[in-house]
């Protein structure tokens, strides 16, 4: 439904590094949608043509997209956005679960928010994340997309090109389980040849899962908390990383939660706080 057959429209914008999420209200139906951030111009003409009722914009790239839009915007901060809308989210999946939490943002780079009481506040974070993926993914696997990397890390075996525990030591000489891991992409090549894409994929997967996984669960373990919700848009489809994130955060006696859409939640935190409408179900 474009603007023009619903009077009542309201749209979240979160302008990331990478990606541009919208969440759009129509009605009692909320869409998603996802453009590049290097299509700006595209971001700006789609706001313009549903022509909403209320616009909130948060992310690293909100001040730019503004520019272009001759609909004035509410302008939310990041992390604000991704406490509401990760509420919000929670509420429809998993209503059960009360706060406090960690909220992790697997975008372009990796925060960790702490959301307890009315509102989150960041407690730590890495520069390990989607642009760490699509960085070694380009240099290791031929310019590969998102897609073509998820697709090879699910058939690939990063222990032909991690250095394990059991490759160093023997079993009982050191109190650690043999699979795991020493050093990311530690095994060396002698008599061995180049990895195989497929492998290599899957370290990547591997490296950025568990590092990713040990920062929060060690956060989780300073704040006293016990769950730990994934987000973000490198997540998406992308189930070789959560597997990695699940099996590391559990072994450390957290529990890991991943959000449904949970790439967007950004986009309806700063709906929702922009005066958005009663948000219904989503399509």
């Amino acid at each position: 439904m474009e603007a023009g057959v619903s009077d009542r429209v309201a749209v979240g914008v979160d302008a990331g590094a990478s990606l541009v999420k919208l969440a759009m209200q129509e009605g009692a139906a909320l869409r998603h949608e996802l453009i590049p951030a290097t299509a700006l111009d595209a971001v700006a003409a789609r706001v313009t043509k549903l022509g909403p009722e209320r616009l909130g914009l948060t992310g690293a790239g909100a001040s730019e997209l503004a520019r272009r839009l001759e609909t004035e915007g509410v302008r939310v901060t990041e992390f604000s956005a991704w406490g509401a809308g990760v509420r919000r989210l929670l509420a429809a999946q998993r209503p059960d679960v009360a706060e406090p939490y960690l909220l992790v943002s697997l975008g372009t780079g990796t925060s960790v928010l702490l959301a307890q009481g009315l509102g989150v506040s960041r407690v730590g974070g890495t520069a390990l994340g989607g642009g760490t993926l699509m960085g070694l993914g380009g240099l290791l696997l031929g310019g590969a997309s998102f897609a073509e990397i998820i697709a090879l890390a699910a058939r690939g075996d990063r222990r032909r090109v991690d250095l394990l525990v059991s490759d160093i030591y023997r079993p009982g000489e050191i109190a650690l389980a043999g699979d795991a891991t020493a050093a990311s992409f530690g095994k060396p090549l002698v008599n061995r040849g180049a990895p195989a894409p497929e492998d290599l994929a899957n370290a990547i997967m591997g490296m950025l899962g568990e590092n990713v996984a040990l920062i929060c669960t060690g956060l989780a373990a300073a704040h006293g908390v016990r769950r730990i919700v994934y987000g973000g848009s490198t997540l998406r489809g992308n189930r070789p990383l959560r597997d990695v994130l699940a099996l590391i955060t559990a072994a450390f006696g957290r529990e890991p939660l991943f959000l449904d859409e949970g790439e967007f939640a950004g986009a309806i935190g700063a709906l929702e706080l922009a005066g958005g409408f009663s948000l219904g179900r989503s399509d």
